[in-house]
């Protein structure tokens, strides 16, 4: 599981250290990985699969070794955690069934189209409502008609009661991951002010604005929630 934090914290030192942060929490990402590959089941043998956010390349190894025939293009901004996505690859013997771009989509070459796209904890981190529309377009047009988008993000009425109690959790949890007293303290304001933490139904409009059928919430641990759904076809 990847970006639980901003996106301008992924320099060399944490990336170095963020899969052994997060192990504790490790359960939570393998029932994702678990239901995304379910979710994917029914791909061709030779599906392609496109992962946006790849960070250190977890959900691309868990599905690597799953199905041995895939093959992935793993795009992520931070140099650092993209070299340690390489690194894994490499370890796990599925480097030739792989494609590493440092950057974004909108500096991926063109390519055949995606037979599906992951996209984990990474759209939560446009504030601006016409930038996540755009993100999830960019995947809709990676993706051939009929192609899946399993996405994850936090997620939560924030006017709420229920959300005061699940960040509470949330924040108990991520003493697991070494978090210093004062970043606890100071978790609050950073997801109020660099995390775009909306009602789950609303994060479902917007990933269909993109060009998506409405999607299906297929998971919830704790704030994070995660969806799944296909390129609307050409003739919708």
């Amino acid at each position: 599981m990847q970006r639980q934090e901003p996106p301008s914290a992924f320099g060399p030192e944490h990336a170095a250290v963020y899969d052994s942060r997060y192990e504790k929490l490790s359960a939570m990402r393998d029932a994702l990985y678990l239901l995304t590959s379910g979710v994917l089941a029914d791909l061709p043998e030779e599906a392609r699969i496109l992962c946006v956010g790849a960070g250190t390349g977890n959900e691309l190894i868990y599905l690597a070794q799953k199905y041995p025939r895939w093959q992935f293009t793993a795009v992520e901004p931070s140099p650092s955690m993209l070299e340690i996505c390489r690194r894994k690859a490499d370890e796990h013997n599925i480097t030739s069934r792989c494609v590493f771009h440092e950057g974004y989509l909108d500096s991926l070459p063109p390519t055949v189209p995606f037979d599906a796209a992951t996209s984990l904890l990474v759209s939560q981190f446009l504030l601006a409502t016409a930038d996540r529309i755009d993100f999830f377009a960019e995947i809709a047009k990676r993706l051939r008609p009929g192609g899946y988008l399993v996405n994850a993000d936090l997620a939560s009425d924030t006017t709420t009661e229920s959300y005061e109690s699940l960040l509470n959790v949330w924040i108990r949890l991520m003493r697991e991951t070494g978090s210093t007293p004062e970043q606890l303290k100071t978790m609050r304001e950073v997801y109020r002010r660099d995390v775009a933490v909306l009602p789950v139904e609303q994060v479902g409009s917007l990933i269909t604005a993109g060009g998506f059928e409405p999607p299906a919430l297929f998971l919830q641990t704790v704030l994070i929630h995660a969806w799944f759904t296909q390129r609307k076809r050409i003739n919708d």
